[in-house]
């Protein structure tokens, strides 16, 4: 059995990496991942899997986080890209993708959102029609992150004409260099370009593309969400401004910085043991979509309110030069964005309301 070993990683001297690392694509270091075992750790060996639980990938996944390691790459392919493939997708397209996503080699990434639907994704415009034994595929997918680096995109398609809301929708396995698929970056407010707009024009794609069941796309994208709203990623991308605020707060210590240190270190605490019960869920088999939901809508929460927190309770200048102040000026501009990946928190109130049958 291989050992959980983490290659070195080198994060250089801005703090500022540390932020939000699974989102920071690092090839090389996804590569090393890979060759480690760390990736792909609950597949089959068939696939390059190494047939770990979901908790020993959890506890990777964690320490992961936690240290700032650039892991942005592979990461949605490893989430849930490599695990609905090995699940719904036929045998041909398992085997093209999911052995080099297990080695870090290739990158997925999610056409869900659209243009004027957001996070509604019954409300899917672009469409897939029948061509002879094949498929072609037209449309547009928006905030997709990481597309620019991705090898293969999974697109939620219309695939019924007529249909409507969650009836009629498919899932297909799309090549990212497949002719008729376009790329164009969204800028954040921090110069970072994480999100993207995919637009399908006329992009053929054979019958295998199809994953799963024809028409059948809702009921799998669901359970694909409860992989991509439930990790630890959901709580953990400001954990380097918490980091840097304890190191202050033990240089500079006072009753306010205290209590604020122990108000978001229990809450970061309770975040990890919510998510670490979806993990167990997952591990027994069990469909955790509406606690996956909650962990999301709470972790969101948290982690936008962390930079204004502490900005109010510490006087320090965001533009740097001292640690505290570049991590918290980076997430105070960048932390916006986290309540768009995954679903708004809108969208996903909504959800945990019909899971408790409050509407």
């Amino acid at each position: 059995m291989r050992s959980l070993v983490a290659p070195h990683v080198d994060i250089g001297s801005d703090p500022r990496r540390r932020a939000n690392s699974w989102a920071v694509p690092d090839p090389a270091f996804s590569r090393a991942l890979g060759a480690a075992g760390l990736i792909g750790m609950t597949w089959p060996k068939a696939f390059g899997g190494h047939e770990r639980s979901p908790l020993e990938r959890y506890v990777v996944l964690e320490e992961l986080l936690a240290a700032g390691a650039p892991v942005g790459a592979h990461w949605i392919a490893d989430r849930q890209t490599g695990s609905l493939l090995l699940r719904y997708g036929q045998e041909e397209e398992k085997r093209r993708w999911v052995p080099g996503m297990a080695a870090g080699e290739i990158y997925s990434c999610i056409g869900l959102s659209e243009p004027n639907a957001g996070s509604d994704l019954a409300s899917v415009r672009s469409t897939a029609r029948r061509d002879g034994d094949g498929w072609v595929i037209e449309g547009q997918k928006l905030w997709t992150t990481n597309a620019h680096h991705a090898h293969v995109i999974i697109a939620l398609v219309r695939s019924e004409p007529g249909s409507e809301r969650n009836a009629g929708l498919s899932q297909f396995v799309i090549p990212m260099d497949a002719p008729g698929v376009t790329v164009r970056p969204i800028i954040d407010l921090t110069g970072g370009h994480d999100f993207n707009e995919v637009f399908f024009e006329s992009v053929k794609l054979p019958a295998s593309a199809l994953v799963g069941v024809e028409g059948d796309g809702w009921r799998q994208v669901t359970a694909e969400l409860s992989l991509e709203r439930s990790g630890p990623e959901r709580y953990l991308s400001s954990t380097a401004l918490l980091l840097q605020l304890i190191d202050h707060a033990r240089m500079h210590p006072s009753e306010t910085l205290t209590a604020l240190v122990g108000r978001l270190a229990a809450e970061t605490w309770t975040l990890r043991l919510m998510s670490a019960s979806v993990a167990s869920k997952i591990a027994r088999g069990e469909d955790p979509a509406l606690e996956a939901t909650m962990v999301k809508d709470l972790g969101n929460s948290f982690e936008q309110a962390m930079p204004e927190l502490i900005q109010a309770a510490v006087e320090i200048d965001p533009a740097g030069p001292e640690p505290l102040g570049l991590v918290l000026g980076h997430l105070l501009q960048l932390s916006p964005s986290f309540s768009l990946r995954g679903g708004t928190r809108e969208i996903l109130k909504g959800i945990i309301a019909r899971g408790l049958g409050l509407r």
